[in-house]
């Protein structure tokens, strides 16, 4: 059985190099946040290093059609498969824990196993998950949400970015068939059990390193289009104006006043606005909306009320459902870590994304800070080690003992 302490001390070597190769990948000079959105140069310097990890360690390499990347101990087509890892895109101007944590961690506790001979007969895979942020193209998880069905793929295809280029040419000019998208069964009823390790993104687990999650919040995206008429600042009068902007500005106020006294999350991040003129009267202010609350009801309801103030034509972009990840599986790894606590998270992840499919389980790495979707994003070095050394302890136990076999979750 691996022992934490002296884990935590052999994988710091492989963990501080791994960390140092991907940390100048992607950083913006200005801010000093990242910008490693899907399908772009960065990104695709992201994923030559995880090909890299994956081939310098003799583990098989593939690409699915959905762009995941996988890196395999033992053969995949056995079945059984234990699977870890997380994604290496960013919001804009993001943080370098935030996805990248949970990639890094997965190569350097398949080290441990190695060093301690404690991979067992199992396959155990290390996966990259495609646009998890959904930076680019305005859909979070569109690797794992094509991988599970839960996104159709001509809707994915048709997806576009600020600059008016869709998904399936992005795909296709990184040299991947947009047609491959879609939902992967054989894939899925490969795997008997999901871990991803992530950073906290709040500041919740207090003096423990690291935490075992509960639940994601059921959380979505919605579009509002507030319309008017473009006209001139500067001698059209007050009384005359059709300015769409002072209603946005209304429903941030009237979506943040309405969160507060529900107990639930509102918050317009992203803002479009046409013409984008300093002397102009805006013609059209385009908003996005993401919102979050522990119940379901709740969210549906904030969200209605705030569409209804609003005014504006309002257009669901994506929505998730509370996710409860699987129990005994939570309980598992809680008591596997002595104990660990266990909590629930507002943050959307692939994990999430894969609960519907097969056994699914997440370990957070504590954020003295609580900062996260930032560069002043953070984690000590000593508890990212912990989660290395807390994650090579869980895939020891499940590669000896998986949840289940036999064919994927509908």
């Amino acid at each position: 059985m691996i022992d934490p302490e002296e884990a935590s001390a052999q994988a710091e070597d492989g963990f501080r190099r791994m960390w140092a190769e991907l940390l100048p990948v992607g950083r913006h000079g200005g801010s000093g946040g990242y910008r490693r959105h899907a399908w772009t140069a960065a990104d695709a310097e992201c994923r030559a290093w995880f090909e890299e990890q994956a081939r310098t360690r003799g583990l098989a390499y593939e690409v699915d059609g959905n762009g995941n990347q996988w890196a395999w101990s033992g053969d995949p087509a056995a079945g059984g498969a234990v699977v870890t890892g997380s994604h290496l895109d960013s919001v804009p101007d993001g943080g370098a824990f935030d996805g990248p944590l949970g990639v890094v961690s997965a190569f350097a506790a398949l080290d441990l196993l190695r060093e301690h001979d404690a991979t067992g007969s199992r396959p155990l895979g290390i996966v990259n998950f495609g646009d998890e942020e959904g930076a680019r193209f305005g859909v979070a998880c569109v690797g794992s949400r094509l991988m599970t069905g839960v996104l159709d793929p001509g809707r994915a295809r048709a997806l576009t970015d600020d600059g008016g280029v869709t998904l399936a040419t992005a795909v296709e000019r990184a040299g991947r068939d947009p047609s491959a998208l879609g939902r992967d069964e054989e894939r899925l009823s490969r795997i008997a059990a999901f871990v991803e390790l992530h950073v906290e993104q709040g500041r919740n687990l207090g003096d423990a390193p690291i935490g075992v999650a509960s639940a994601i919040w059921p959380h979505g995206r919605w579009r509002f289009d507030f319309r008017g008429q473009a006209n001139h600042a500067g001698t059209t009068r007050m009384e005359d104006r059709r300015d769409p902007m002072p209603a946005f500005a209304a429903a941030v106020l009237d979506a943040q006043e309405r969160a507060r006294r529900a107990g639930a999350l509102a918050t317009f991040g992203k803002v479009a606005v046409e013409p984008n003129g300093t002397n102009a009267i805006a013609s059209r202010v385009t908003a996005w909306l993401d919102s979050r609350a522990a119940d379901p009801g709740v969210l549906d309801a904030l969200v209605a009320e705030i569409t209804r103030a609003s005014g504006a034509e309002v257009t669901r972009e994506s929505y998730t459902p509370v996710v409860d990840f699987d129990g005994p599986l939570r309980d598992r790894l809680a008591g596997l870590l002595g104990g660990a606590p266990v909590l629930p998270t507002g943050a959307g992840h692939d994990a999430g994304i894969l609960a519907s499919a097969i056994p699914t389980a997440m370990l957070f790495v504590r954020n003295p800070t609580g900062v996260s979707h930032s560069p002043e994003e953070h984690a000590e070095r000593a508890d990212c080690l912990a989660g290395v050394a807390a994650l090579a302890r869980v895939l020891e136990d499940l590669l000896a003992d998986p949840v289940r076999e036999g064919p994927a979750r509908r």
